[in-house]
């Protein structure tokens, strides 16, 4: 069967990022308005029109590859043609070419990797502003304000988005993380407990198929089933589609005590937990059974539930104060859920009890 691969949304971008360059076209007005006023001749005047028409349509395809993160987009050879072309209509209508300035200040921003973006555009900011300084034009003394304003904002947009990105790469690298130990903590319960249930009943079994070959044969028996469903449940649990029922477990969690011959004191059904507790608490469960019979020696186990509650008591040998991998993964998956797990001596001062809290 060939799995599915999820479809990516289109970056919304890639179609309409053109709008970021094209938005600020209209302020090609006023390079348009002088070459209409300037007196040349009408060759000129041609020229200076398709001057202004071709870099609209360079800034506008720069800014569309840039939305689109298309290589190469911008860089040293389109900003060079956009400073040419200000050069050819600088020769047509003088100082007041530097209309489109703020054009190449918000081009270079955007064309180049950060932080170099800054440096290139603060050397076009400069240029043109001392150029302007030594024309004396007086008419066109708000570019002083315009281009340093311009040269910010575009500078803050770019900032943010560089580090947007870095906290987007960020983000999903500690996803992938936290998703791999998930997928280990669920692998190290569902063969922790597996395993166990597995060694005590075909223990069981050893001993038995001398005494007594049909109780054998039907814990072997049990063993294939149990090693069946281990196996299922690892491929559901590393394609993270396994969710873990209680009523399940507390069945489970019987079986495997009494097997261990263990005296087992559970509820019936788990009518009195809270749907949105079972499966953290299920998963408590299964921990701590798991513990019960591997390491506690009892010869009681009492489990208790409530709406958000799961208390496991057995008459064993009690803390041992070492604390392995699977009480550790229950503790951040109850954490996670914004409960408690404590840990501490079983009533009358014997054996060991474990409580989790929702």
């Amino acid at each position: 069967m060939t799995e599915s691969v999820p479809v990516v949304p289109p970056n919304p971008w890639s179609r309409f990022g053109w709008l970021m360059g094209a938005g600020w076209i209209v302020f090609l007005y006023f390079p348009i308005r002088s070459v209409l006023e300037v007196e040349v001749a009408d060759g000129w005047r041609l020229l200076g029109l398709a001057a202004i028409a071709a870099f609209g349509a360079l800034y506008v395809l720069g800014f569309t590859r840039i939305m689109r993160d298309e290589r190469p987009y911008g860089g040293w050879l389109s900003l060079a043609v956009l400073i040419a072309i200000t050069g050819v209509l600088a020769l047509i209508i003088g100082i007041e070419a530097l209309a489109v300035a703020p054009f190449i200040v918000s081009f270079a921003v955007f064309s180049f990797r950060w932080p170099v973006c800054g440096l290139v555009a603060g050397i076009a900011l400069v240029v043109a502003l001392t150029i302007l300084g030594i024309s004396g034009h007086e008419g066109l003394w708000f570019f002083f304000v315009l281009l340093p304003l311009i040269y910010g904002f575009t500078m803050l947009v770019r900032g943010l988005g560089h580090y947007g990105d870095r906290h987007d790469r960020f983000a999903r690298e500690m996803a992938v993380v936290s998703e791999r130990e998930r997928v280990a903590r669920d692998v190290h319960d569902v063969l922790g407990h597996s395993l166990t249930a597995i060694s005590v009943k075909a223990e069981l079994a050893s001993r038995l198929i001398e005494v007594d070959g049909a109780r054998a044969a039907a814990e072997l028996t049990e063993v294939q089933t149990l090693a069946r469903e281990a196996l299922a449940e690892i491929r559901l649990t590393v394609s993270g589609l396994r969710a873990t029922r209680i009523d399940d477990e507390l069945e489970v969690a019987r079986d495997s005590l009494v097997a261990a011959g263990i005296e087992a004191d559970l509820p019936a059904d788990s009518d009195e937990v809270d749907v949105s507790n079972r499966i953290v608490l299920a998963w408590a469960l299964r921990e701590a059974v798991t513990n019960v019979v591997r390491h506690s020696g009892a010869r009681r186990c009492v489990v208790t539930l409530g709406p958000g509650t799961l208390v496991v008591t057995d008459d064993g040998v009690g803390d041992t104060g070492v604390e392995g991998n699977g009480l550790r993964g229950l503790r951040e998956r109850v954490s996670a859920s914004g409960g408690t797990v404590t840990l501490g001596t079983g009533p009358g001062g014997r054996g060991h009890e474990l409580r989790v809290e929702l």
